[in-house]
């Protein structure tokens, strides 16, 4: 088990940026894949980002070329990088992991952070 913390959601302006991170407990870290997941009110979870042991990464089509996953593992964090927000981007933003390969369904992943708030005005 791995224990998640999000943090560096907030509220931005259309067009601007925001650097999630999603801090682990654990010395396994490397030997999880993570992916990032969003929510918006009264919406599914939706697939945005993940990123495999070996630092490839998968990008749900709402966020290609502007979002970027990466990963740290010496520090034990993963990072979700937003640019060019969009007012549709406004959700609620997880991190997830699961030992070994990435996937895009939320059900794949048993280990889940809090969520933090990312709003973009219009």
């Amino acid at each position: 088990q791995v224990q998640l913390v999000e943090s560096g959601g907030g509220l931005v302006q259309a067009g601007g940026s925001l650097k999630l991170s999603c801090a682990a407990s654990g010395r396994t870290f490397n030997r999880y894949a993570v992916g990032w997941f969003r929510q918006a009110p009264g919406k599914e979870r939706e697939f945005v980002a993940a990123i495999g042991l070996s630092a490839s990464t998968y990008y749900g089509d709402s966020v290609k070329g502007r979002f970027t996953i990466s990963r740290d593992n010496a520090k034990n964090t993963a990072y979700l990088q937003m640019n060019s927000l969009k007012p549709e981007d406004t959700a609620v933003y997880f991190c997830a992991a699961r030992i070994l390969a990435a996937t895009t369904s939320p059900s794949d992943y048993g280990n889940w952070g809090q969520g933090t708030q990312v709003t973009v005005s219009s």
